[in-house]
């Protein structure tokens, strides 16, 4: 008797499968709109898909009578302006002080305990402080998102650098490498896919902690609408401000997944 564990779908199945829970969360909110909005034609909890279509090509290709822009596009441009010199700063940091731990011991004693001890500060609840210090404009969301994440980035590396055989090192140091030389011949092409998925990985809380910093204090930007319209209950603004923030986000993770693959192929079997 074959066992479940050992049966793997095919391609035509795995699309399948992926499809089937979108198909069905698709089917239950048009099922429970249509229910709601039947009992009350004015409910704005559920509104109905069309009102999805209107919203999209009203914010995104209408000029807004009072601005002159395509909020959508002028959200979007905003958000992932923030979010990508955010994400930049923290691989940079992550990659340079992760690789630093991982092939200085002295660094390792210095620098760890206090990096793990950072990492446990909650990134919103320092909010205030960074608007206070930084003020309201960019550089404190950026900065949400660089504290919020690059703790992590580092530790990462930090276990990857460690995990790597000592007779490499070993083999490196007896052919006359320096520590320089070990850092960037033997650490760094190694740690770089590992960079990659530790981003990956961090993109759902980046996106957190800059929706949450233009929820507080933005003009313009993703997080912004969506906090700005909730007053009025305008759910067919909201959930497809949310669809199109989550499709940014996996085109992003799919994106870093094809990089990786592109330049890092003998690391897809690790």
């Amino acid at each position: 008797m074959s066992r479940l564990a050992n049966l793997h779908p095919g391609t035509g199945g795995t699309i399948l499968l992926g499809l089937l829970p979108f198909i069905v969360l698709v089917f239950a909110y048009v099922l429970g709109s249509n229910t709601r909005l039947q009992e009350n034609p004015d409910d704005k909890l559920l509104p109905a898909p069309s009102s999805f279509v209107d919203t999209i090509e009203r914010y995104a290709f209408q000029e807004d009578r009072r601005s002159g822009e395509r909020l959508w596009w002028t959200d979007t441009g905003a958000s992932l302006e923030r979010l990508l010199i955010a994400l930049g700063i923290s691989g940079a940091l992550g990659l340079s002080i992760g690789l630093a731990i991982g092939a200085v011991p002295y660094v390792r004693s210095l620098l760890l305990p206090f990096v793990a001890a950072f990492g446990m500060i909650p990134p919103l609840a320092i909010l205030p402080i960074l608007f206070i210090v930084l003020g309201l404009g960019e550089t404190a969301k950026v900065a949400l998102i660089v504290i919020g994440i690059t703790p992590i980035v580092i530790r990462d590396i930090a276990l990857r650098a460690s995990e790597i055989p000592h007779e490499q090192l070993i083999k490196a140091q007896t052919l006359g490498a320096s520590t320089w030389t070990l850092s960037i011949r033997v650490l760094l092409p190694q740690l770089l896919p590992r960079l990659i998925d530790t981003v990956r990985l961090n993109l759902g809380c980046a996106w957190l902690f800059l929706i949450a910093a233009e929820a507080i204090a933005s003009t313009e930007g993703l997080g912004y609408r969506i906090f700005l319209v909730r007053r009025y209950m305008a759910m067919d603004v909201i959930l497809p401000y949310v669809a199109w923030i989550t499709t940014l986000a996996f085109a992003m993770d799919y994106g870093l997944r094809r990089a990786r693959r592109t330049f890092f192929p003998w690391a897809e079997a690790n």
